[in-house]
């Protein structure tokens, strides 16, 4: 409530209806340290003079995190739903993607892991499990099939699993595959088939091995912070690539363990904002949203390096929709990429 004392110079019935429901709603779902921490390490970003993005996704919709200035989008202004980030009949864990500027992102996982402790905070491991065409080839090594007919194989191999190619049938895979796809799965049954070739022993081979796990990575934004050693509630190992500890149960494990996950997402257009106002001088909040000029690039579609309004698609719309306020902004965005 101190927080929607700075953000509203009234606060309504409506606006104190919303805060009590989201209060509750946080509270049932056992996560008000989650915000608290998020807004503890943005408000710490905003200290130390890394750019923070307004808000991404479906947090932009909750009052509590715009009176924690976690977002600096007011959701009854633009009447945004709540209930698109947690819905009190589907409890589910919170998911608040903070955009910082690329530059500046580690700063902040520093900062995180000085004051939460190093075994505490860990980045998420991936894994990269061997596809249809990756176990085609990986097999065809070992048994030493020239490259050229592995290729020839390997290349004809739709985007489905080879599971799917051998054992669906032609009337299944109809819907699933065009034309020339249909005709490839079709060769490649016959060569499965086939008695006592090579090539027929690798498709049988890749198909036992295809969905292994083949390679590990470390996921693009995801950090863990637990309340005690890390140990404790998961494996973990180190890595290579950096000094944080790497949990040893991919992202699904880790929800389902109700673990806590925050994104932290480095954005490389939050620089180019950072750097763009520091050379003309303006705070960000200064910034006219109705500026004519602006509108005009926007109508010829002239948005490079305009973030989510720069694809050759997005371009093409704008050239048709012709946006003379902020408001049309919002809908190009929401019609063009839905959900």
């Amino acid at each position: 409530y101190k927080g929607a004392k700075k953000k509203y110079l009234y606060i309504n019935d409506i606006i104190k209806k919303k805060i009590s429901f989201e209060l509750e709603t946080i509270k049932k779902i056992g996560y008000p340290g989650y915000f608290l921490i998020v807004q503890d390490f943005i408000c710490q970003a905003k200290n130390i003079g890394v750019e923070v993005g307004p808000g991404r996704g479906s947090v932009a919709g909750s009052v509590v995190a715009y009176c924690l200035g976690i977002t600096n989008i007011d959701p009854i202004k633009y009447n945004l739903l709540f209930e698109r980030f947690l819905n009190p009949d589907r409890i589910s864990l919170p998911d608040i993607d903070i955009d910082f500027d690329d530059k500046g992102r580690e700063k902040i996982i520093e900062w995180v892991v000085n004051k939460y402790g190093k075994n505490k905070v860990a980045q998420i491991i991936t894994y990269g499990k061997m596809g249809a065409k990756s176990s085609i080839r990986d097999t065809a090594r070992v048994l030493n099939l020239p490259l050229l007919e592995t290729d020839n194989i390997a290349k004809i191999v739709p985007n489905i699993s080879l599971k799917e190619i051998i054992k669906k049938n032609i009337k299944y895979l109809k819907k699933k595959l065009n034309s020339e796809e249909l005709e490839n799965v079709i060769k490649l049954k016959k060569i499965f088939k086939e008695k006592k070739t090579l090539q027929s022993k690798i498709l049988k081979q890749a198909m036992v091995i295809e969905g292994s796990v083949r390679n590990t990575g470390i996921h693009a934004c995801g950090i863990i912070i637990t309340p005690s050693d890390i140990k404790k509630y998961i494996p973990v190992s180190t890595t290579k690539y950096s000094n944080l500890l790497l949990t040893q149960f991919d992202n699904d494990v880790v929800e389902q363990v109700g673990l806590l996950k925050m994104d932290f997402l480095g954005l490389k257009t939050l620089t180019i904002i950072k750097d763009t106002l520091y050379l003309i001088k303006i705070p960000l909040y200064e910034v006219n949203l109705y500026d004519v000029k602006t509108y005009k690039l926007f109508k010829k579609g002239e948005t490079v390096a305009v973030f989510q309004y720069e694809s050759p698609g997005m371009q093409k719309y704008l050239r048709r929709l012709k946006p003379d306020k902020f408001d049309d902004l919002i809908a190009m965005n929401a019609l063009y990429r839905p959900g």
